[in-house]
């Protein structure tokens, strides 16, 4: 019996974010399907976007094929998002163990960023056995979600009632209470979820902030990319000053920078992302560039690696979770491919613990550049997202089938969803 290593989903809107579940439903860790869930959100020009949660139709789709008359994942529950959500996460898998103040045991949440940082309450039944004829939508018998708290703070830059739009946010793993979202006013915020109360804003770049990301397993240090073209280190104990680590060569030709403002042009930094396995590398993309660059804490100023594999711009980007991590990239190109870095980034020196400052330099090392990905995936329109799955233990169906372990990536294409085991 072969297994199954595509599993496809059409939306009924055009998807922009995306995030793979983090750890399986409370209750029903034992079920392979609870594995197997999505989060995704709709990108319309209108008011009436929607995000939804989407699940495998029947735990058989991973081992047989003669499910292909059914689409593998169906819609197990949806809401009112009004603006497009700008991204989309499950929560932390250590939010599970959390003692969190105001949320049911059973609940798990999603947060969006778009107009606010909104926070959602996700409960999800087990669909009851009655329901298992093949292509029969299961009922939304248990599945309800529902907003649990809209967060959007007053700007320190702005006068206006309403926030201004939030363009992303990173999830602490070590803290799940905390979340930083970044946002067009130059501002960074740090929130706390549980009490819904704002920690800290801070104005963190001379002009839009396009993302952000805690660095792995602190609670006090953050990185932010934006429009001016800087990669920006934060740390919440000494907020006086920030630390720049990098930013984009100016064009070698341009126009002259205009009188009203004397800033130079500098191509816009679009994503942030750490490596799990070593967080003194974190890759990032530039607007309409076509190449990734790594780059490692030690040695700020200029990319370690760059990475040449696209055509195209380069719209998305994420690591997996294994101990030998994977970086996936995606473009306009219609291309997604997956680079393996270990044994470049595998260094001699030791790690930087997490709580430590932000850690003393390295020499300078040469940049190496990277044209062959280990692995390509060819979509058939551009590829606008993709979501690592974490490690998905091998399973033993009650047909008395076996699944291998491993992990998907879920790629977004127009409508479509891939998942592609890896």
């Amino acid at each position: 019996m072969t297994q199954t290593t595509l599993l496809q989903y059409e939306a009924p809107w055009p998807v922009h974010a995306l995030d793979w579940c983090k750890s399986t439903a409370p209750g029903h860790q034992s079920r392979p399907r609870s594995a197997f869930r999505l989060g995704i959100a709709s990108l319309t020009e209108d008011y009436r976007n929607r995000i939804a949660i989407v699940g495998l139709q029947d735990e058989r789709v991973l081992v047989e094929d003669d499910y292909t008359d059914y689409p593998d994942f169906v819609t197990l529950v949806e809401a009112n998002h009004g603006y497009p959500a700008t991204n989309l996460q499950w929560q932390p898998a250590s939010a599970s163990g959390f003692p969190w103040t105001g949320k049911a045991p059973a609940a798990e949440l999603l947060a969006t960023t778009g107009d606010a940082l909104r926070v959602w309450e996700y409960f999800g039944d087990a669909p009851p056995a009655s329901s298992a004829y093949v292509g029969r939508q299961p009922t939304g018998g248990g599945h309800r979600l529902t907003l649990k708290t809209a967060l959007s703070g007053q700007s320190k830059v702005q006068s206006q009632s309403a926030g201004p739009p939030l363009t992303s946010f990173s999830w602490n793993e070590k803290a799940p209470s905390l979340v930083v979202t970044s946002s067009i006013d130059t501002t960074c915020t740090v929130w706390n979820i549980d009490t819904s109360t704002a920690i800290t804003q801070l104005i963190a770049h001379d002009r839009e902030v396009y993302d952000v990301a805690w660095l792995p397993g602190s609670t006090d240090i953050f990185v932010s990319v934006g429009a001016d073209g800087s990669l920006r280190a934060f740390d919440l104990r000494s907020l006086e000053h920030s630390t720049i680590l990098y930013e984009t060569p100016a064009p070698k030709s341009g126009p002259p920078p205009s009188s009203a403002s004397s800033r130079l042009p500098t191509s816009p930094l679009l994503r942030i992302a750490f490596n799990p396995a070593d967080s003194n590398y974190m890759s990032t993309f530039h607007m309409d560039g076509q190449d990734v660059q790594i780059l490692d804490m030690r040695s700020p100023g200029q990319p370690v690696i760059e990475l040449r594999g696209h055509r195209a711009q380069v719209n998305a980007m994420g690591w997996s979770t294994t101990e030998r991590p994977m970086l996936a990239t995606a473009g306009d190109d219609c291309q997604v491919l997956l680079w393996d870095l270990a044994t470049y980034t595998q260094s001699a020196t030791s790690p930087r613990t997490a709580n430590s400052r932000l850690s003393s330099p390295r020499p300078d090392v040469k940049k190496r550049v990277i044209t062959d990905p280990f692995m390509a995936y060819s979509a058939n329109s551009e590829v606008t997202n993709l979501a690592w799955s974490p490690q998905i233990p091998g399973m033993t169906m009650n047909t008395g089938h076996s699944t291998a372990p491993g992990e998907w990536l879920a790629i977004a294409s127009g409508k479509s969803i891939k998942a592609l085991k890896v």
